[in-house]
């Protein structure tokens, strides 16, 4: 049976993520031991302990989610069960790309750091925000932010048929959100981020990483298929990987186009690789006859394991 692995992003994070997969695996000690080397913190600490609000500021979310779900993947790996596709959304393409072998989990550590600092800096508390669209397609929430008069808002998730998520300056988000209500959209909901992803807000941290993609981090062609969540499309080789990395910062997510480029390249089921079950709810709504699991804890590895026998795995 062919699975896709996929990895979520920003906003799945959690204080307990990883905690159970930690104590019964000690592969799965190495993996938080070497995270704290990387980053010179205790990120098993900061994971399982919390506080939530410093987990929750970019700088250390974006690391810690990586290696709770490079943790998920590697438990997953220990059990024999291995994917024939990856995809990550926003955030995790990383985890997808260390899955892919195309970074080691030390580059990916280092690299996450540097685009959350990035990101953090690049954009003042409150200038930029996003929000959820619901009821609403694509199109229609495209032609929303296209008639925005004050500022700047683009679609920056296009998460599954009629959810879509927009991002941009404060001040034109709301009225895009006000304008989506208009026209008919069941929810216009703020998230609560601190930066505006995936808007072009984010130009200025996308060629700042692009140095380091380019000079400092090495990669290597990714040995499982890694569909890029900026296009949609199969990656092959480490220049499409750094480009679609350095892309996606400042492009919209497709994630609804990519889960059915995987499935239609062969995956016939889908395993959610972390915390939270944000994205199994997004491939229901995409894909509903695609069977679907998720691993975050030891509980669910079994509860997994067990489905994929059923499904003759």
């Amino acid at each position: 049976m062919k699975l896709a692995f996929i990895f979520p992003g920003q906003g799945s994070q959690k204080v307990g993520m990883g905690k159970s997969l930690y104590e019964g695996l000690g592969k799965v000690r190495e993996i938080y031991d070497e995270a704290s080397a990387v980053l010179d913190f205790d990120v098993a600490r900061l994971s399982f302990e919390g506080p939530a609000s410093e987990l929750d500021l970019t700088i250390n979310t974006q690391p810690c989610l990586l290696t709770a779900e490079y943790a998920a993947c590697r438990a997953l790996c220990i059990e024999g069960v291995k994917p024939s596709f990856v995809a990550g959304h926003s955030l995790g393409e990383y985890t997808a790309a260390v899955a892919s072998g195309a970074l080691t989990f030390s580059t990916a550590l280092r690299t996450t750091r540097l685009r959350a600092k990035l990101m953090q800096e690049a954009v003042p508390a409150g200038k930029g925000i996003m929000a959820a669209i619901l009821g609403l397609s694509g199109e229609a929430v495209d032609e929303v932010c296209a008639a925005v008069k004050n500022g700047y808002a683009q679609a920056a998730n296009y998460n599954c048929p009629g959810q879509v998520v927009i991002s941009g300056e404060a001040e034109a988000v709301r009225e895009a959100m006000e304008l989506a209500r208009q026209r008919g959209a069941k929810k216009a909901l703020p998230l609560q981020v601190s930066v505006p992803s995936h808007s072009k807000l984010m130009e200025g941290p996308a060629k700042k990483l692009a140095e380091f993609l380019f000079l400092e981090a090495k990669i290597n062609p990714p040995e499982v298929p890694l569909i890029s969540n900026a296009d949609a499309i199969i990656l092959s080789n480490a220049d499409g990987l750094r480009a679609a990395l350095i892309r996606q910062l400042s492009n919209p997510v497709k994630w609804e186009d990519s889960l059915r480029v995987m499935r239609d390249a062969g995956a016939e089921a889908f395993i959610e690789v972390g915390p939270g079950k944000v994205l199994s709810g997004l491939l229901k709504r995409t894909l509903p006859d695609c069977p679907s699991f998720n691993v975050e804890d030891m509980d669910s590895l079994g509860k997994t394991l067990r489905g994929l026998v059923e499904l003759g795995h």
